[in-house]
């Protein structure tokens, strides 16, 4: 019986340590602040007590009736208990981007320049995207 696995290569090593501590990090991160958000600690931006109002609504009706933020405009609601949510959502969405930048020396050292553009592109595309300068969408 012959051992054919593959071994994973150093790039796809070093991003998935990256992922995987930022993965702990940011589930962490969601987990702490979503028990100071049920708990009361801080206040809310919509009553908890008030959300089955709000369930059945269109995002962009929520939006207007509530005057909420978009884009990002929850980080200035940031002391507000519910919107204090979004820091771990955030770290977990933008993982990507370190990851590629942890990944990007290795990929010059190795000289492989094909995936090193990709990279710089990706890193270049998700903090864009991230950004808020591209807007699409009606709000």
């Amino acid at each position: 019986m012959s051992n054919n696995r593959t071994k994973a290569s150093e790039e796809q090593i070093a991003y998935a340590d990256i992922l995987n501590t930022g993965m702990w990090f940011g589930l962490a991160v969601a987990i702490i602040t979503f028990i100071v958000y049920i708990s009361g600690i801080l206040p809310t931006f919509v009553p908890i007590e008030q959300l089955p109002n709000y369930w059945g609504m269109k995002a962009k009706d929520y939006i207007h009736l509530l005057n909420a933020p978009t884009g990002w405009g929850w980080a200035a609601l940031v002391s507000k208990g519910d919107y204090l949510n979004f820091v771990g959502i955030a770290i977990l969405a933008g993982l990507t981007i370190p990851c590629y930048l942890r990944i990007l020396p290795i990929l010059v050292r190795k000289k492989d320049t094909p995936y090193v553009i990709i990279a710089i592109l990706e890193v270049a595309v998700l903090a864009l995207a991230a950004s808020g300068i591209l807007k699409v969408g009606g709000h």
